[in-house]
């Protein structure tokens, strides 16, 4: 089916005008959304004109986000939820869906990496943890998110991967077999959804200053092999990442679904 023309023009004029990434009138859930490349999507969403709604376990950390951005003149509310944990799972959905009505954005950025070592001496209690958050977390958030989606009219599902889900990463097998499973599922997901109007994508950051990366930045050693590796020869920063889910959520990505776009410095070239 062919574009009709008169959205085409609308779409060429909000590129031409810079307003391609505007998400005003959005309404945005970023999960993971206290730190890190999280934090970095829902203030940059929130500068976009979205309705933002971070997400992470702890409320009164959320809170101070939430009214940060608020302090700028942002719209942002503040919504624990352990992904891990179907019961919180649902009940954050339909606390969206009771207050917002709709949900227009979702991106599954939460994340646990518990065990850093060799894949044979992964232990079950880490197995476990990082499946129910990697795999059946962001499988739970995309189908409640989708099935309220459809009811509006469509939406926007982004994923956080991994370039470890293409390329696994040492010590960190269990953690780079659920990112390669959430390319996976962002591939199954977007087949499915696309006929009801929901995009899904994923985007693969390479190796950022945070938090849940400081086993790999802050270990000398670990740094001096990695590297190397990276073209730009540099690790990246949270707000160099965070562009690459507003294009995904956007409009000028409206004929894009079912991608995993790297943000990786070249590593995987």
């Amino acid at each position: 089916m062919l574009l009709d023309p008169t959205k085409y023009q609308e779409l060429l004029s909000k590129i031409s005008s810079s307003q391609a990434f505007d998400l005003t009138g959005k309404v945005a859930l970023i999960t993971g959304g206290s730190r890190g490349i999280g934090l970095a999507v829902a203030k940059l969403f929130s500068e976009f004109g979205a309705e933002v709604i971070v997400s992470s376990r702890n409320q009164e950390t959320l809170d101070e986000v939430a009214e940060s951005i608020r302090s700028t003149g942002g719209k942002a509310h503040a919504m624990a939820c352990h992904i891990g944990n179907a019961e919180a799972v649902s009940e954050l959905m339909a606390n969206i869906k009771q207050q917002f009505g709709r949900l227009d954005i979702l991106v599954n950025n939460a994340a646990t990496n518990p065990y850093f070592g060799h894949i044979l001496d992964t232990n079950e209690t880490a197995i476990r943890k990082t499946v129910e958050v990697n795999i059946e977390g962001y499988f739970q958030m995309s189908q409640l998110a989708g099935q309220l989606m459809r009811e509006m009219g469509g939406g926007c599902i982004i994923n956080t991967a991994s370039i470890n889900g293409m390329r696994p990463g040492p010590m960190q097998g269990i953690y780079s077999i659920t990112k390669a499973a959430i390319i996976s599922m962002t591939q199954s997901f977007a087949k499915e959804c696309a006929p009801e109007n929901i995009r899904v994508n994923a985007v693969l950051p390479g190796l950022t200053e945070t938090k849940f990366a400081s086993a790999l930045t802050q270990n000398e050693t670990m740094l001096k092999r990695t590297l190397p590796l990276i073209p730009m020869h540099r690790v990246a920063q949270p707000e160099e990442i965070a562009p690459a889910f507003l294009f995904l959520a956007s409009d000028a990505a409206s004929y894009i679904t079912g991608i995993s776009l790297p943000v990786d410095g070249g590593i995987l070239t």
